[in-house]
């Protein structure tokens, strides 16, 4: 079974209202951030150097333009996309970007 965008997307703002009904959103996003940030770095660190042999210095070097070269490709992939389907420099197939862009199109009676 396919899930559309749009029913992917509404799944996830319920399940941030649900976090945020559970959790204090100012102590639980900074800390799940940084987390989240540390458990990337080490996967870029692990995908450069997984035998642990670099110094750190060039590790961490390393993965940084590993991270830089996945969120490139992750760039280009999402862009060819958007492009395929029309949506590129037209604010994505959001609602409110169609919305913003049909009155954008209104001749304006001042």
């Amino acid at each position: 079974m396919t899930i559309t965008t749009t029913a992917r997307s509404r799944a996830g703002h319920i399940g941030a209202m649900v976090t945020h009904s559970r959790h204090d959103a100012r102590t639980t996003t900074a800390a799940a951030r940084a987390a989240a940030r540390a458990a990337a770095l080490a996967r870029f660190e692990r995908e450069v150097d997984p035998t642990g042999s670099l110094a750190p210095a060039e590790r961490s070097r390393r993965a940084e333009y590993a991270r830089r070269a996945y969120f490139a490709k992750l760039a280009l992939k999402s862009a060819r996309v958007r492009r395929a389907n029309g949506t590129a420099a037209l604010g994505g197939g959001r609602p409110e970007a169609k919305e913003a862009r049909h009155a954008a199109a209104e001749p304006h009676s001042d």
